[in-house]
């Protein structure tokens, strides 16, 4: 299985619209990547590498701060949105039956909320700038995706799209995550402990921008594979609650991203962003078939968070 890549040149953020046929043909290429593969790269999106370089960079300085201050952040600690801040190294638990993934993570979701804190020190005071920016371009680039996944099932747009209105606010649970992964000693390792255990994706769609390699997907055949990181290109994959709404036409693949090999000291940078629909969107098959039982998005969401998080 190779990941495809397809080039978004036709409805990327430069463009008002999209020519009819060129609309239809890139359709076609993201349901043949999305129903054999569940992952596909997308070249010329719209958004640059320095876009994706500053964001990280950014990220960067937070994360290589004292714990101190980055606890001042954590997750959890602001009561308008329990998912936003940060999250600690052995805290998640993607793979909910390993031990905690080796990476820390700085989520970011409610971007209109005057409640919430966003780090500031002279180090990062950029950050909630930079962050809030990229969230906006990342929200811009996956309603277009959207847009093309509902043609490419013969769904009208609304479909999708309306299911999605609220993303930036507190009806929403879509999070831009910045994803750090330290340099790690294999001999303090546990057994089963993964830099990101092994999973599938919570929402709608994920966007995922790679500083490095890393990344595994399964295959139909189970088998994992690793996945290049091809600057310039943002990785795109289904998520749980898209295969579910298309009645398994969409895949949702599980991934996860290895240890360094023994003697790698170097470190890994990701920016993930999670779309989710609507809190109270209510997801039900597309074709009708009631294959699985409706559900809304916020009550989903909750549901994967226990199994990640557990108590924590």
């Amino acid at each position: 299985m190779i990941v495809p890549v397809v080039d978004f040149s036709a409805y990327n953020l430069s463009k008002r619209d999209a020519d009819g046929e060129e609309l239809q043909s890139l359709s076609e290429e993201l349901k043949a990547a999305f129903s054999q593969v569940g992952f596909v790269f997308l070249k010329n999106s719209g958004i640059s590498q320095e876009e994706v370089e500053r964001a990280m960079e950014s990220s960067k300085r937070f994360f290589l701060q004292p714990e101190e201050l980055k606890k001042r952040f954590s997750r959890k600690s602001f009561p308008n949105n329990p998912n936003h801040g940060w999250v600690s190294m052995e805290t998640e638990r993607l793979n909910p039956s390993q031990p905690g993934d080796l990476k820390e993570a700085f989520n970011a979701s409610q971007l209109l909320s005057v409640l919430q804190k966003w780090p500031s020190s002279d180090a990062v005071r950029d950050f909630r700038e930079i962050h809030t920016a990229f969230f906006q371009r990342c929200q811009e680039l996956s309603l277009r995706v959207l847009r093309v996944m509902a043609q490419s099932l013969s769904l009208d747009p609304a479909v999708f799209l309306n299911a999605h209105q609220f993303i930036g606010t507190d009806e929403n649970g879509t999070t831009l995550r910045s994803l750090y992964y330290p340099p790690l000693k294999s001999e303090t390792v546990n057994e089963g402990q993964l830099r990101c255990g092994e999973h599938s994706d919570y929402g709608s769609i994920t966007l995922l921008f790679q500083g490095s390699e890393g990344l595994q997907v399964c295959t139909r055949a189970g088998e994992f594979i690793s996945t290049p990181s091809i600057p310039g290109t943002v990785l795109v994959n289904v998520a749980d609650l898209m295969q579910r709404w298309t009645s398994d036409q969409l895949l949702s693949v599980r991934h996860r991203v290895l240890l360094p090999p023994v003697g790698d000291s170097s470190t890994r940078q990701s920016l993930a962003y999670f779309v989710q629909p609507d809190n109270e969107a209510l997801i039900t098959c597309c074709d009708g078939s009631n294959k699985y039982p409706p559900v809304t998005g916020g009550d989903y969401l909750l549901q994967r968070f226990s199994e990640s998080y557990g108590k924590n």
